[in-house]
């Protein structure tokens, strides 16, 4: 890999490396590295970059989400971080930047599509993120990060309040023993590929506390459920 090339890549990334080593090594697979090897050649792969990135991925996502989403509990934490930590969010952070095109690959790999494979692009992401905290700290780490990760850490938050209505609803309505909450579907129009069904959230079968519409039953109940929270003075966010 040559200079010109590894300049590129930092070029994208925003962040020039003191030890360019350290990247050659993130961006190295253990393919590459057991051809190399069978060479008698001695590089290693990025498999032990791999697990410091996702540790230190971990603290600096855990540690936004501890400081900004105060109100929220560890178990809902914990769902919004793994949406963020996951393979496909990483494979999606590393294609942004195009990583696929700068590592190196075994024969193998290379001719079955390894470059833009989820799992080696969010193996390969993670061990950047090694490199990085290696060569300059955490600090550099979470700039390079956050942008990536804010977008869809927001984008969970948005959608984990709005599909959460069912929940809410269910807690209110324990409160009182003896109440039974149910949805009910009142009417399907549509063709079978477009549906829309309406569906209304009931009080012991018999009160109706909400309306809603949706393309699938579950959207349905779940904007029955925001309508209802209205009933208890909610305004369903």
């Amino acid at each position: 890999m040559n200079h010109e090339v590894i300049s590129q890549l930092e070029e994208k990334i925003g962040y020039k490396f003191s030890n360019r080593e350290l990247l050659k090594n993130a961006l190295t697979h253990s393919s590459y590295s057991n051809e190399e090897k069978a060479k008698g050649h001695n590089i290693p792969s990025n498999e032990r970059m791999e697990f410091l990135g996702d540790a230190v991925l971990s603290i600096i996502v855990s540690t936004h989400l501890f400081s900004e989403l105060s109100n929220e509990r560890e178990g809902e934490l914990s769902k919004i971080r793994s949406a963020v930590v996951c393979e496909k969010a990483l494979a999606s952070y590393a294609t942004e930047i195009e990583l696929g095109k700068y590592l190196l690959l075994g024969h193998g790999e290379e001719i079955n599509s390894g470059r833009e494979r989820p799992s080696i692009l969010s193996d390969a992401y993670e061990a950047l993120l090694a490199a990085i905290y290696l060569d300059s700290g955490i600090d550099e780490v979470e700039k390079f990060l956050m942008p990536y990760a804010k977008k869809l850490i927001d984008k969970t938050v948005r959608e984990h309040s709005s599909t959460d209505y069912k929940t809410k609803l269910q807690q209110i309505v324990q409160q009182k023993p003896g109440e039974e909450l149910v949805y009910v579907v009142i009417s399907e129009s549509g063709p079978p590929h477009k549906k829309v069904f309406t569906t209304e959230a009931r009080l012991n079968d018999s009160n109706v506390l909400g309306v809603g519409s949706g393309s699938s039953k579950r959207e349905a109940e779940q904007n029955a459920a925001k309508d209802a929270l209205k009933f208890f003075g909610f305004d369903g966010e």
